[in-house]
C-alpha cells in the first residue's frame, strides 16, 4: 500500500478510530480517547491534504502559506497518534519559531535566519515525533537548511558547492564513504565510524581501503533523519560532504523551518516577495521555486509513511 492509499484508508471515522486505538494501547482510557479524537484526526489529515492539493493549483504568490498550513495540519494529526490530549495548552498553538521583523538592506533569503522558541508547535512536535529535545543551534540560516535536502544538491553543484555526496541506496545493506571525507571532517577513520554508529542500525562489517570506507549493515537501511537523507525520486542516500553541514535532525524539521520563513515573507514582505517572483533578481528564486515543488510532494509522502510505518509496527497489516 502506498501513502496516498493509506491516507484514503484513514478517511473514515471507523478506520481513524481503530488506528488511534492501536496507537493508544497501554495508555489510560485508550478506547474512549480514540473515539474522542477520531474526527479531529481525520479532519487534520483531510484538510492538510486539501491545502497541498490547492497549493499545487494556486499561484506561486500564495503557495508557501498553503503548503505551510498543510504541513501543520498533517503534523497535528501525527501528534494525535502520540499525544491523545494534544493540545494540552494554548501555548502549543504558536508556531514555535520566529524570523527577523525588519529585513536588512541587501536582504537575501539564503542568508536569512529563523530562531527557535522554547514553546509552541515546533519544539513540541520535534520532541514528541522525533525525540529532539535540544538542538545544536538557536538560529539557523536558509542556506544551511537547503544544504541538507538531497533534492537541492544539484543546484548547489551548479555553483561548485557540493553540499552532499551519494553513499548508497535506500534499503541497501552497504554504505560507502570516500576516504577523502575524513579530511573534511578532521577525523580518523575510527573516530568517523564512531560518530556514525548512533545513527545506523547494527553494523556487520567495516572495510577500509585507499578509496572508501565501506560499512556493511546487519539490516536494510532507509532514513529521512540527518545526517542521512534519502532523495525522493532516485532513492539514493546522501550524506553531508563537510562537517559544518552535519545536522542530525529530521528532514521534516528542515522543511518546517524553511516553509515557515517563506510563508512569513509571502504574508508580510509583499514588496520583496513580489520582486522575487516577477524580477527574479538573484539565486534566491530558483532555489525557492525548486524547494516549493519538492516540499509539496515530499512532506505528504514522508508524514504518510511515518503514519503507515506506525500502523505496520502495530502488526495490523
Amino acid at each position: 500500500m502506498n501513502t496516498s492509499d493509506f491516507y484514503t484508508y484513514l478517511n473514515a471515522q471507523q478506520t481513524a478510530q481503530q488506528y488511534l486505538y492501536s496507537c493508544y494501547k497501554g495508555m489510560e482510557d485508550a478506547e474512549s480517547k480514540s473515539y474522542q479524537n477520531c474526527n479531529t484526526f481525520m479532519y487534520y489529515l483531510d484538510h492538510g491534504l486539501r491545502f497541498y492539493e490547492n497549493g499545487k493549483k494556486a499561484d506561486q504568490v500564495v503557495q508557501p502559506v498553503l503548503y505551510f498550513y498543510g504541513m501543520v495540519h498533517l503534523l497535528k494529526a501525527s501528534l494525535l497518534t502520540e499525544r491523545p490530549d494534544y493540545p494540552e495548552s494554548t501555548s502549543l498553538l504558536a508556531h514555535g519559531v520566529t524570523t527577523r521583523k525588519r529585513k536588512k538592506k541587501q536582504y537575501t533569503f539564503m542568508d536569512d535566519e529563523v530562531k527557535i522558541q522554547q514553546q509552541g508547535l515546533f519544539p513540541y512536535f520535534s520532541e514528541h515525533l522525533f525525540s529532539m529535545k535540544k538542538f545544536s543551534f538557536e538560529k539557523i540560516n536558509m542556506e544551511m537548511l537547503f544544504s541538507t535536502l538531497p533534492e537541492m544538491n544539484d543546484f548547489f553543484s551548479l555553483q561548485n558547492k557540493n553540499k552532499m555526496i551519494e553513499i548508497g541506496v535506500s534499503e541497501s545493506l552497504l554504505l560507502q564513504f570516500p576516504i577523502q571525507l575524513l579530511d573534511n571532517y578532521h577525523l580518523t577513520d575510527k573516530a568517523f565510524i564512531r560518530r556514525l554508529e548512533g545513527f545506523l542500525p547494527s553494523i556487520k562489517e567495516i572495510k577500509i581501503d585507499n578509496s572508501n570506507i565501506s560499512i556493511h549493515l546487519g539490516k536494510s537501511f532507509s532514513s529521512s533523519h540527518g545526517p542521512f537523507y534519502v532523495h525522493m525520486h532516485d532513492k539514493k542516500i546522501y550524506f553531508p560532504s563537510d562537517r559544518n553541514h552535519f545536522l542530525p535532525i529530521s528532514e521534516i524539521i528542515t522543511h518546517y523551518l524553511i516553509l515557515f520563513n517563506l510563508s512569513m515573507l509571502c504574508r508580510y514582505e509583499a514588496e520583496w516577495w513580489g520582486d522575487l517572483l516577477l524580477s527574479r533578481p538573484d539565486i534566491d528564486y530558483p532555489f525557492i521555486h525548486h524547494f516549493l515543488k519538492i516540499t509539496s510532494e515530499k512532506i505528504p509522502y514522508m508524514i504518510g509513511k511515518k503514519l503507515m510505518d506506525k500502523y505496520k509496527n502495530q502488526k495490523l497489516f
